[in-house]
């Protein structure tokens, strides 16, 4: 009977253990179900706390957008009402500008000290004073002089910030010089035709023989007249047919040194106008006539009959203005000279091109393609 207890004994011993053994497991399982019950009702609080949160940030934020709606609606009528006042200003600055006369700078041209441009070199000097008495004479024939801007028309914007575009005064055709430099040109039909042109691409390309420079050239009568550098810096006017494509005369201007027209638009090394009586060059040298205009903070400059209108502004671009008179006739006196604002638009004009027949200046500002219409009056002779 002896080894049979033995038995039982140790099967009681074993069976004890295995209780204790998955007692202790059970104990732990609970253990870290409880921690993990804890936990989730830790998440659920903080939850719980971050929606709360989010529905008060909510009604902030809603509240906030309302004032801010609201902050809005009465800013946009302040600005509209700020808008009014300033277009009114801006009318009685017209009108009170308009009853100041600018800097008396028309004065009577000296003499001219540059022999004639197209073909005159070899000219005698008695034949020059015959072709200045013609000169005058024609000139003194115009009589009108600017009042005013009538009307204002911005008809696209194509191309670089700086360029140029003109129509020719003798035809329909439009020009288009973008940026400051190159070897084409862009040619139009019609103004309406260059208004509904996707760019410049749709157009006829003109490839001339050399390198214009600057956006100080001219059509007149189907020829184009542009700058071109030479090599040692002297400056020639290319006359350019663009019915045959061929250039037909060449004038070289010798240039002391390489100021430029306007101090504005240091790309503009000449400008070429024309109005009613012909072609005129201004460049910054004292050959041919001195016009007393000053050249810092000039922008640009058109000519019409026989007067050179110097338009001004300032290194942050404001109104352009029109601020300074030449006549080579010396019928313009002060008193009668307009201070000629333009109305405020995108920045300082590249260039200004005068058309006779049509009494309007077509502008390049900031890339915008602008069309300002003149009021003219009778010049008072003197």
């Amino acid at each position: 009977m002896k080894p049979v207890f033995v038995l039982l004994v140790t099967t009681a011993w074993t069976f004890t253990g295995a209780q204790y053994y998955y007692q202790g497991l059970m104990d732990y399982l609970e253990n870290r179900l409880s921690a993990i019950e804890d936990r989730m009702q830790l998440w659920h609080e903080q939850s719980h706390r971050y929606h709360t949160e989010m529905l008060d940030f909510k009604k902030l934020t809603a509240e906030a957008m309302n004032g801010l709606r609201n902050e809005h609606s009465v800013l946009f009528k302040d600005l509209e009402g700020a808008a009014v006042r300033v277009d009114r200003m801006e009318r009685e600055m017209d009108y009170v500008e308009a009853q100041t006369s600018p800097r008396a700078c028309a004065n009577k041209a000296d003499k001219v000290v540059e022999q004639g441009a197209w073909g005159l070199e070899s000219r005698g000097e008695e034949e020059q004073e015959e072709d200045w008495e013609e000169l005058h004479s024609r000139v003194s024939d115009c009589v009108e002089i600017i009042s005013g801007i009538r009307s204002v028309k911005i008809l696209k914007r194509v191309g670089s910030p700086k360029g140029m575009w003109t129509r020719d005064p003798r035809s329909s055709k439009v020009y288009v010089f973008n940026e400051t430099s190159g070897d084409s040109i862009y040619q139009f039909n019609s103004v309406r035709d260059f208004s509904r042109s996707p760019g410049v691409t749709s157009s006829r390309q003109i490839r001339l023989p050399s390198e214009w420079s600057g956006p100080g050239s001219a059509v007149y009568n189907s020829y184009l007249y542009y700058i071109q550098q030479t090599a040692d810096m002297d400056m020639q006017v290319v006359k350019y047919d663009l019915l045959s494509g061929s250039v037909t005369d060449v004038a070289m201007f010798p240039v002391e040194s390489q100021a430029t027209v306007y101090s504005l638009n240091p790309e503009t090394v000449a400008d070429l106008a024309a109005d009613d009586e012909g072609l005129w060059l201004l460049y910054a040298n004292k050959q041919i006539w001195d016009t007393r205009c000053p050249r810092e903070n000039a922008e640009a400059a058109f000519v019409v009959c026989g007067t050179v209108y110097v338009v001004y502004n300032t290194r942050l671009a404001s109104r352009s203005r029109v601020q300074c008179l030449f006549d080579v006739n010396d019928m313009v006196i002060s008193q009668e000279a307009p201070l000629i604002y333009f109305p405020r638009r995108y920045g300082a004009h590249a260039s200004l091109k005068y058309n006779p027949e049509e009494k309007q200046l077509y502008g390049w500002d900031d890339g915008y393609q602008i069309i300002y219409r003149l009021t003219m009056k009778r010049k008072l002779l003197v």
